[in-house]
């Protein structure tokens, strides 16, 4: 029983990234899934369980997608696109913004609420819009360990664990801000021609979604005044925006969820604009059905794996990195969360191997898209706007951007604990 569940773990990341015979990406993992169950490699108890710690994050990837259609269709980005373009054009602020969003809200916020925005900004600046889309996607496996609501995982690890916020901050902000500093430097130097604005030919035009990574930017001019109509959607969007931004922040002190937010954000949009063609069909129910299966199929092949010897079980900077390798590993292969619930039996209450397996689950997985919800969010959200992307593309900012930041974060990380630092 325990290699079957094994197998049919496998088989389900296999079937999710190959998509054989051009099924959706969602049909293997969920087959497999259901296979399990029925042969009872996977019991109840650890499927329930698995539901219980990706209910929350589901029901976020569920309701966060239609507020962005929502707030497109109002008109929002296209506003602040237009106002945000015509007084600034630094892409640095753009990427520091991204990086305070993801750590101070999380990383499904931000890639959310700033994607769409980013892609706004690089049609009208003549630029390409996926390479500007891709700073919310590379800040979500960057700058979101710092703090405890950067992301589910560190949420799950500080409910296991008891590590507090202050904890968070003192051993993962400074490889965080590492993390964050040598990406930018990546990003720079792997599109340094295209998304400075140098040598950009804003006459030049392109379909919406341009080619992909290095494609011709569709050009839509800029212009600093806003109409009546685009003041309006700001002003409305904007009171909307910030509602739920308070609602993440202070929502939990109320015992709200970001989902349940986001749920009344969505009620509040769909009640101003009637249900003329409610936006059911962006719900990204695939998405879920994936990321609940691999969750299931994890937790069901967890007991028959030998996670504590693969961790090593070390506290040196040897056994840390060993730590954080497996973790990033696990996380491309079956998604960060279900990762995070395979290897945290593992770690045995060491503070020191808990902040390097959050690097590793957090920072590394960058080469596939299913390794994030949030990677997956991002990719419906970019298609939804009608940008062309492939999952290459995703894995080549992974590889040109991702690794650096994430290598980067490490080093640091490794180096407090030489010093004493990160205990």
């Amino acid at each position: 029983m325990g290699a079957l569940a094994v197998v049919l773990l496998l088989v389900g990341v296999a079937g999710a990234l190959g998509r054989p015979f051009g099924l959706p990406a969602w049909v293997a993992p969920v087959v497999a899934a259901a296979a399990g169950l029925l042969a009872r490699t996977t019991g109840t108890a650890a499927s329930e369980t698995a539901l219980r710690s990706l209910a929350a994050p589901i029901g976020f990837l569920l309701a966060a997608v239609p507020l962005s259609v929502l707030l497109d269709e109002l008109g929002f980005f296209e506003a602040a696109a237009t106002l945000v373009g015509s007084r600034s054009r630094s892409l640095g602020g753009l990427w520091v913004l991204a990086a305070g969003v993801t750590t101070v809200l999380n990383l499904d916020a931000a890639v959310v609420l700033l994607t769409p925005l980013y892609i706004r900004i690089a049609r009208r600046e003549g630029l390409d819009p996926l390479v500007l889309a891709l700073q919310p996607l590379v800040l979500s496996w960057l700058a979101s360990s710092a703090l405890p609501v950067s992301n589910l995982t560190n949420l799950i690890a500080a409910s296991e664990t008891g590590a507090s916020a202050v904890a968070f901050l003192e051993r993962l902000g400074l490889p965080s801000l590492a993390a964050v500093a040598i990406g930018w430097v990546a990003y720079r130097r792997a599109f340094r021609r295209r998304v400075v604005g140098e040598g950009v030919d804003r006459s030049s035009a392109a379909p919406p979604g341009g080619t992909g990574l290095g494609g011709p930017a569709r050009q839509e001019g800029s212009s600093a005044e806003l109409d009546a109509g685009a003041r309006r959607a700001l002003e409305v969007g904007g009171v909307v925006v910030a509602a739920v931004l308070v609602g993440f922040v202070l929502g939990r002190y109320a015992g709200l969820s970001e989902w349940e937010v986001a749920l009344a954000a969505d009620a509040v949009l769909l009640g101003r604009r009637g249900l003329r063609r409610p936006p059911w069909r962006v719900v990204p129910v695939g998405t879920a059905a994936l990321a609940v299966s691999l969750g299931v199929l994890a937790t069901g092949a967890v007991s028959h794996l030998p996670v504590s010897s693969w961790l090593g079980g070390g506290t040196g900077v040897a056994g840390l990195a060993r730590a954080a390798g497996v973790a990033a590993l696990a996380a491309n292969l079956i998604n960060n969360l279900p990762a995070l619930l395979v290897i945290l039996p593992g770690v045995n209450g060491s503070r020191s191997e808990l902040w390097a397996v959050l690097v590793g689950v957090n920072m590394g997985p960058v080469l596939v898209v299913t390794g994030t919800l949030a990677s997956l969010l991002w990719v419906e959200t970019v298609r939804r706007m009608e940008v062309t992307v492939r999952a290459v593309d995703v894995t080549r900012a992974g590889v040109r951007i991702g690794l650096p930041g994430a290598f980067a974060g490490l080093a640091v990380l490794l180096a407090m604990r030489t010093a004493g630092l990160a205990g």
